[in-house]
Parts: structure tokens; sequence; C-alpha cells
């Protein structure tokens, strides 16, 4: 699935940066009240990464899964006023466990680290997600 054509995602301008990375530019579209992004769109962003990171790491579910976030937790640390960039990653035994969870009982739960930063790598926010993932 490509995550930039979820409506939202198009709507407030998610793009590709490149493989497996998402951006977002500081458009008025996403804009707050002190001219930096909005946290809602930030978040976005995050989680939107998060999604894209499960379908980079395990390509092997895709079409056979459907994934639903259950949670976050996010901190904002700085404002975002040029693109954003988002990476997200996983811990060796988180996937681990995935792994054997989804294969044992068709379901699981994942929590994938994500952290948005500018231009000049400074990090304007951190996040964990958590997924709930079951095969269809």
């Amino acid at each position: 699935m490509d995550v930039t054509k979820i409506p939202f995602a198009k709507h407030i301008g998610i793009e590709y940066k490149d493989e497996g990375t998402l951006k977002l530019e500081p458009t008025s579209i996403v804009q707050n009240h002190i001219q930096s992004i909005h946290a809602s769109a930030q978040f976005a962003l995050a989680e939107t990464q998060s999604g894209l990171y499960l379908q980079k790491v395990f390509p092997e579910y895709l079409g056979k899964v459907i994934g639903i976030l259950r949670g976050s937790t996010v901190k904002y640390k700085n404002p975002a006023k040029t693109n954003i960039y988002a990476v997200a990653n996983i811990d060796t035994e988180v996937r681990q466990t995935f792994l054997k969870h989804i294969e044992q009982k068709n379901r699981a739960s994942i929590i994938i680290n994500v952290q948005l930063k500018d231009n000049q790598n400074t990090l304007i926010m951190e996040g964990k997600f958590n997924w709930f993932i079951q095969k269809i």
C-alpha cells in the first residue's frame, strides 16, 4: 500500500523523502498559530511512518494482515519550521516477539519508535506507536 495515497496523508502533503522515509513541508495547510508545523500534522506524519515501517520490516505479511493503531505516546521537543522527516525503528527483541506471536496466535501487538527531525537534524518529536496486527 502506498501510504502517501491515504486521503488524509495526501491532504496534508505527506510525501516520500526517499525509500522508507517520509517528509512533510511547512505549508499553510499544516501551520499553527506560531507558524510552525501543527502538532496534529506532526503526529500524522509519525503515525504514517510507523505504518510504512511495518510494511518495510515485514513484507511477507503484506495483504495477509490488517493493522490498527491502538495507542501512542509522543513528546514534542522543538518547533518544526522547515521540512521534517520521519524515521522509524524497532528493537530486535520486539521483532522476534512479534513474529512469534503472529505465527502462534494469528495476532500480535508491536511498538514502533518514530523520530521526526528537521533539515538541521534537530529532533522535533519522538513517539511510540502501538499497533495491533491480525491475520486476515
